[in-house]
């Protein structure tokens, strides 16, 4: 299957679209209230079965443990179908999360409805704000990729966030992310979809 990009429609400095959702582990509600006075916010689309996300899931649990005690927060949620892909429900996305140890919440948008407000298209894909909640960054974790040489070092992503922590400005220079689709239901396709 063709690797999907990222759309980076949602624009720069846009606020965060709200979200309501359940954590795969605790079944407690999370929302963006729930990360209220962060420094930063890292709002990642994955699924544990993506072989652009296992590229990255370790440099992901890396990052998230090094910037939390700068008032980074990350959240990961997946909107893929369980109808097609049922590993991906919350069952299997909570089994995720122990296995890779991540200390920040999963959550799954069955109705792919918040997947289709910040205009996700892949997985991975992320979306970084501010702590005004504005969007500061949306692209790609680094440029290595599956079966390639670049090795996994999160330095795009990692420059958003110094730059965030800092009170400086990120750069616009953000290139797409790349992943697989997003497995939308049958007739739930969203209209960027057709150009993703």
């Amino acid at each position: 299957m063709p690797a999907a990009e990222s759309t980076q429609i949602l624009a720069l400095g846009a606020s965060a679209p709200e979200f309501h959702l359940k954590d795969v582990v605790t079944n407690e509600d999370i929302s963006l209230e729930t990360f209220a006075g962060s420094k930063a916010l890292v709002v990642a689309f994955a699924s544990p079965h993506c072989p652009f996300v296992k590229h990255v899931q370790v440099e992901l649990k890396n990052i998230s443990d090094q910037y939390k005690a700068q008032g980074v927060n990350v959240v990961i949620i997946s909107s893929n179908d369980i109808g097609s892909h049922p590993a991906d429900g919350p069952e299997g996305l909570a089994a995720w999360k122990n296995e890779q140890g991540y200390g920040f919440p999963i959550l799954f948008d069955e109705t792919q409805e918040v997947a289709k407000a910040y205009h996700a298209a892949c997985t991975p894909d992320f979306f970084v704000f501010d702590n005004n909640l504005a969007l500061a960054y949306r692209g790609q974790l680094d440029d290595s990729r599956p079966k390639k040489d670049k090795p996994v070092t999160g330095n795009d992503l990692r420059a958003a966030l110094d730059a965030i922590v800092a009170g400086q400005p990120v750069s616009t220079e953000q290139r797409p992310s790349i992943g697989c689709n997003i497995k939308w239901r049958a007739g739930n396709e969203p209209a960027y979809f057709a150009s993703a």
